[in-house]
């Protein structure tokens, strides 16, 4: 299965939800939707599953040799934020129910039950009522439920909430053998240092409108605002002998003997150390790339006041 999503605009009311989104989910991929609350992930989920349609644009999917305008019923499995079980049945019945809404037989039910219980460390709470379990145990019986018809295509939408580490673990390398089988993934995740982790690709939006897109390198080279390098000499030196080495911007002084070096864009790391060197002796020189927590608050803070300044203006 695979996902193109190609211009695609959505407005409601008084409010343009998704502004012209173009990306594309490959078959065996994951794929990491980013956003504050109020980007527009949820109204793109919503057009993705056929509950809504775009203004203008297109949504095509590609699925056993035919297209599609959404996500064809029955070949996706969908974690919602918000849980939708019942808290007064057990954790069996729940997901018993949820297979025979997936057309699953009394024998598949029973497997997956199984495997997935085993897995998740809940076959002694397999009979208890959800309102006694914790919210990370509702968070794992949610994810069995999305999975245990083995849709070819699964969309989550925090799948990491009110999970401790260990279990956060058991969910990544689940969602990596997910991937191992060509099952296509696109997640939406606030714990960014676990997409990094996990995700081939992200598309990161704001307002509506997609921000960046694509391998973590990718997102990396198109919002990084500055090309910051730090260098450890072997002795003290001033910022103003740095600043006299052509293509730097800025020194920032760490200790007497490290600095960060903002230089142009078009300034070669190579042509830059080879001026350093004739500064001094150098013991560390190495690129400094935020980490993409930092990134995306750039980038968001960045269009967020560009878009409050043109509605000034």
């Amino acid at each position: 299965m695979e996902i193109f999503i190609d211009q695609v605009t959505k407005a409601y009311a008084t409010v343009t939800a998704v502004k012209q989104a173009s990306f594309e989910v490959r078959r065996g991929e994951i794929v990491a939707l980013l956003g504050p609350n109020g980007a527009g992930k949820s109204s793109l989920v919503r057009m993705l599953v056929g509950l809504t349609f775009p203004d203008t644009g297109s949504i095509k999917v590609t699925y056993n040799n035919q297209t599609y305008p959404h996500l064809p019923a029955g070949a996706f499995g969908y974690l919602p934020e918000d849980r939708g079980l019942y808290q007064d049945r057990t954790l069996k019945q729940n997901l018993t129910y949820i297979g025979q809404l997936r057309g699953m037989s009394k024998a598949e039910i029973d497997e997956q039950l199984d495997y997935w219980l085993e897995r998740f460390s809940l076959v002694e709470r397999a009979d208890e009522n959800l309102k006694q379990l914790s919210k990370g145990n509702q968070q794992k019986i949610q994810l069995i439920a999305t999975l245990m018809h083995q849709p070819p295509m699964v969309i989550l939408d925090e799948p990491f909430s009110g999970l401790d580490p260990v279990n956060q673990e058991i969910v990544l390398d689940v969602l990596s053998e997910l991937k191992n089988r060509g099952v296509t993934v696109l997640l939406s995740a606030h714990q960014m240092a676990l997409v990094e982790r996990l995700a081939d690709r992200m598309v990161l939006m704001n307002l509506g409108a997609v921000v960046a897109q694509g391998t973590l390198t990718n997102i990396q080279e198109q919002l990084l605002q500055e090309h910051r390098i730090r260098v450890d000499f072997a002795e003290s030196v001033t910022p103003e002998q740095i600043k006299s080495v052509p293509g730097v911007e800025r020194a920032d002084v760490i200790t007497p003997t490290t600095l960060d070096i903002i230089h142009s864009p078009d300034t070669a790391p190579s042509q830059l150390l080879a001026a350093l060197l004739k500064i001094g002796a150098i013991q560390n020189f190495g690129r400094q790339v935020p980490d993409l927590h930092s990134l995306y608050l750039q980038a968001v803070g960045k269009q967020t006041v560009a878009e409050e300044t043109s509605h000034v203006e």
